[in-house]
């Protein structure tokens, strides 16, 4: 540029563009919303897969290879959903994960709905409707993986959760 955008008129305005800058920088930040979520993932069916796990940052390996397992056999895969770590999150609402992720189907292994900040309760492989969208709660996937039953009453309730919702 030929020109400075901030044109010099004398030094008053010099004094002026200080006070300005010092006044701004006394203003304190507007809390936002969480801006970077660590997230496993493409999202393209805007299915929101919410898991605890002190052990890894997104889950550990075992528990991934068996919800790709249980993703698979509903004809599913990463691409379609997104997996996210509660404990990365401990403050962070349902409002902001629903939002921010486009969700609409939502999977709670080992965490309660109403620590979710959803303001209800509801029992194991119950679908449940809310504010626009769908939930599920289920045991921790570690549990499942090695107990027939649950893991069959959770394929029930996915087959049918999944034709409620028409991913299928």
């Amino acid at each position: 540029y030929h020109s400075s955008l901030i044109g010099e008129v004398g030094a008053s305005n010099k004094k002026s563009t200080v006070a300005l800058i010092t006044t701004a920088l006394e203003v304190k930040p507007i809390e936002t919303p969480i801006q970077e979520w660590k997230s496993l993932g493409n999202n393209n069916k805007k299915i929101l897969i919410v898991i605890k796990s002190e052990e890894a940052v997104h889950l550990p390996d075992n528990e991934l290879a068996f919800l790709t397992g249980i993703l698979i056999a509903c004809y599913l895969s990463l691409v379609a959903v997104t997996i996210v770590n509660a404990n990365n999150y401990p403050d962070a609402t349902y409002k902001e994960q629903i939002t921010f992720f486009s969700s609409k189907i939502v999977l709670l292994f080992d965490i309660e709905p109403s620590g979710f900040g959803l303001p209800m309760s509801f029992p194991h492989y119950q679908i449940q409707a809310f504010a626009g969208n769908s939930f599920l709660y289920s045991p921790s996937l570690q549990s499942l993986e090695n107990d027939k039953i649950e893991k069959s009453k959770l394929w029930v309730c996915l087959k049918s959760f999944l034709i409620y919702n028409a991913i299928l």
